[in-house]
């Protein structure tokens, strides 16, 4: 992941050129830790664009900002296109490329198509402002799930800006406002606001999708998305948890990666040797199973171990990171968090994750209660609609932190086709014909034989459970020591919008205020009731839910085969 920072709508007679490029700069190394290989810069009378690099696909040639010689148009770009070549392939004039990136086809795409029409062709995770001096415009855009960050403010003086986190606006900017995924924004089309160009069917309101389900088809095009994001020229590795949707994504990368040698070989090399990783508590729930799975697929397997006050001296900092407030993101953001220090000492620049997979397949716990089919697939919906503002935060700034790339097969886009398509019915755990009713039941059949039984029908764990239960009990514990209940008493007064509810909400509210004191940054944080990761509007499908003011998975007690609510 890079760090883009972009300063538009400048004017020449109120703009002074080296007092904002040194402002652009100064904004710029707040987010260095997203690119730490090199600075690019380009400076006009119009706009500056920073880029901070993490190079991934072609090393040595692929630094930003990148310049179509011929237009003139400048790009800034935080993600990887996989279908680049396709793309390349398919433009209809000749365009001359400087590089071997995967990015630059977007220079070339614009020059000869409207946004709405290439971003819709385009296949990846992506955040980028794209300059065009000579037409007097900008166009920034965002992937369709918005696995990968992007903010836009404005200052006093009304200059536009836009970076990959939010930390660098706070402090400049008096309204900072996230930008949607799936949507574009073109200066000369100003008066129509960000506009969406990602628009699935199977997304449309009251959308219930009736496909019959293929297993044949679901498993080619899983296989088919990670083989695409094995894309890049750098060591990489896959991260394990134990649970299905990890484990899936590490033996397709097993079965697929460039250079594999075979099990009798032995090469000394660290790449393309496949490397995994598993983080938690000694005696953690995930740890076995991920060792067993890296076993099977014959990955070389590191297993991380933190203590509990490893991860309560990190809190402070991976708030800084994930700038948000929100109680699940922080439990599972902190491991992630102490993995990716591990996971880039090591060498490794780019990992595969599973993250995703329980949005498209009701695979939390709570799914169990979906009173039909139909609502099952509009639960899901609403989850991917808001996985920008959680799983794929997480995911994309704890790894960010360290410069590490953390890619998402399950959200490729052409998989969502597939698997959101399909009648949501066969995704409700009580129809799966086994011994017990079981969650992404599509899903583990379509790969039936891929991994040990144990972990392919293994119960869903929240990642922030499954590192160790001892994590999250500690986590309240600690926010009772340091919260009285006066305090969460006053908590309306102390924070009037965005209240928190519990001593833990109040204790991350207070940490995230230190960093961001701006009410405009607080407004950028999701704030919605939940029990085991469900959406507020999923709360009505168990009484019980009403009731639950923790959302850890072993809330759902009937389900979770531990079976006891958090203290």
């Amino acid at each position: 992941m890079c760090g883009i920072l972009a300063i538009l709508d400048l004017d020449p007679s109120r703009s002074h050129p080296i007092e904002l490029r040194q402002q652009a700069l100064a904004m710029a190394r707040k987010l260095r830790h997203r690119g730490p290989d090199w600075s690019g810069v380009h400076a006009d009378d119009q706009a500056i664009l920073v880029h901070e690099r993490l190079s991934i696909v072609d090393v040595e040639h692929g630094a930003q900002p990148l310049t179509d010689v011929q237009e003139g148009t400048v790009l800034a770009v935080n993600g990887e296109i996989y279908n680049h070549r396709d793309l390349r392939a398919g433009l209809r004039k000749p365009h001359a490329f400087q590089t071997g990136s995967d990015c630059e086809v977007i220079l070339y795409l614009y020059d000869e198509e409207h946004p709405r029409e290439f971003l819709n062709r385009m296949n990846g995770i992506f955040a980028f402002v794209l300059h065009d001096p000579r037409r007097h415009t900008y166009l920034i855009a965002r992937d369709p799930i918005g696995v990968v960050p992007l903010y836009v403010g404005w200052d006093r003086r009304e200059h536009l800006y836009v970076a990959s986190e939010m930390k660098a606006l706070v402090g400049v900017c008096e309204r900072i406002r996230e930008v949607p995924p799936g949507h574009y924004f073109l200066a000369h089309e100003a008066e129509k606001g960000f506009q969406r160009y990602y628009a699935p069917a199977w997304a449309e309101p009251d959308a219930v999708p009736d496909r019959p389900y293929d297993p044949a088809a679901l498993r080619e095009a899983l296989e088919a998305a990670v083989r695409r994001q094995l894309m890049c020229d750098v060591p990489y590795g896959v991260l394990i948890s134990g649970g299905v949707d990890s484990s899936l994504v590490g033996a397709l990368a097993a079965r697929h990666r460039e250079g594999r040698v075979e099990e009798d070989e032995r090469s000394p090399a660290w790449w393309p040797r496949l490397h995994s990783f598993a983080i938690g508590l000694e005696g953690a729930p995930d740890l076995a199973p991920a060792r067993k799975v890296a076993d099977h697929i014959g990955a070389i397997h590191h297993e991380i171990h933190f203590t509990v006050q490893e991860g309560l001296d990190a809190l402070s900092d991976v708030i800084y990171h994930l700038e948000t407030f929100d109680i699940t993101t922080i439990r599972a953001a902190t491991p992630m968090y102490l993995l990716m220090r591990k996971i880039r000492a090591m060498g490794i620049k780019m990992v595969l994750s599973g993250e995703g997979a329980d949005e498209i397949f009701g695979g939390y716990l709570y799914f169990h209660k979906a009173p039909d089919g139909a609502e099952l697939h509009r639960e899901t919906v609403r989850k991917l609609q808001k996985l920008h503002l959680y799983d794929c935060a997480r995911a994309n700034k704890a790894s960010a932190a360290w410069g590490v790339e953390a890619r998402v097969p399950f959200l490729d886009r052409d998989f969502l086709d597939v698997a959101m398509s399909m009648d949501p019915s066969i995704k409700l755990p009580r129809m799966a014909p086994r011994p017990r009713p079981i969650e992404k039941y599509p899903l583990r059949q379509a790969f039936d034989g891929y991994l040990p039984d144990e972990v392919l029908w293994r119960q869903k764990e929240q990642f922030s459970d499954g590192v160790g239960y001892a994590w999250i009990d500690a986590l309240k514990a600690t926010a009772g020591h340091q919260v009285t209940d006066g305090m969460l008493r006053g908590a309306a007064e102390r924070f009037p919008v965005k209240t928190p509810e519990t001593k833990e909400a109040y204790l991350y509210r207070q940490v995230f205020e230190s960093h961001f004191p701006s009410p405009t940054a607080a407004a950028c944080v999701p704030f919605e009731r939940s029990v085991a990761c469900s959406t507020a509007t999923a709360l009505a499908w168990d009484a019980a839910f009403q009731a639950a003011a923790d959302p850890s998975g072993r809330a759902v007690a009937d389900v979770h085969r531990e079976g006891r609510a958090p203290a």
